[in-house]
């Protein structure tokens, strides 16, 4: 029936977004105990009752349909007298997930974030698109802009999109991912695009001031970024 195919639609797409919000919620707690959420994700996915979609640890999802469904299911059931709690915990915890890449940074840099330059690779909210609606990135962009920092981008499909959103004499946005590490002091990954997978980290050790890496996607091995010599942060 008509009603609930509109709520099985708002339905699928919640669940989605509470998967992740759960996963990064796991990911917040495995830090605090000192586990790897990736050995984790990896244990849950073997469950076939669980298995691996959708459980992928990262800074916070975005795009048009999970943000949009999920607070449109919470003033739903907000205007019929009822208190969706999981559903607003999802979206209370990616809000604050968004943050995550800051808070990385900030830390590192002991608050002082003014006249540092940061690269970021990836700028649409998911890779093969050059949407950018409520990116993970534009939370990240415009925190460091208004801590007075550089910031110099790059994304193989999202430049004009950027350019479009955002515009500031401090965001500079480049023409390959190695122009946006020259001279920054660290690098931050916001989408896990195929071609970011498996960069010369020798040119990245030559040109990173802090040889800092902030890993929105998990994208590289701990193990092997520290013996490279990398300060290399993940997502739990």
């Amino acid at each position: 029936d008509t009603r609930s195919a509109e709520l099985t639609k708002y339905a699928a797409n919640c669940m989605l977004a509470t998967k992740i919000s759960f996963m990064n919620e796991m990911s917040n707690i495995a830090e605090k105990v000192g586990a790897d959420i990736e050995a984790v994700r990896q244990g849950m996915g073997s469950d076939s009752r669980i298995g691996y979609q959708f459980i992928y640890p990262g800074c916070g999802y975005g795009g048009s349909c999970f943000p949009k469904d999920v607070r449109a299911l919470i003033r739903t059931s907000r205007g019929i007298g009822y208190t969706p709690k999981i559903l607003e915990a999802v979206e209370s915890t990616n809000n604050a997930q968004k943050n995550k890449l800051f808070t990385y940074l900030n830390k590192y840099f002991n608050d002082k974030l003014h006249g540092r330059t940061i690269a970021i690779w990836g700028l649409s909210f998911k890779p093969n698109t050059d949407d950018m609606r409520e990116a993970s990135s534009l939370v990240l962009i415009k925190s460091l802009l208004q801590e007075g920092a550089k910031v110099k981008a790059y994304d193989p499909e999202s430049m004009e999109e950027c350019r479009r959103i955002l515009y500031d004499n401090n965001l500079i946005l480049t023409e390959s991912k190695e122009e946006a590490v020259i001279d920054a002091d660290a690098l931050v990954i916001c989408t896990e695009w195929s071609q970011f997978r498996a960069p010369d980290f020798d040119f990245l050790i030559s040109n990173l001031y802090e040889k800092l890496i902030v890993d929105g996607r998990n994208m590289y091995d701990p193990k092997l970024m520290s013996e490279k010599g990398f300060l290399y942060y993940g997502i739990g």
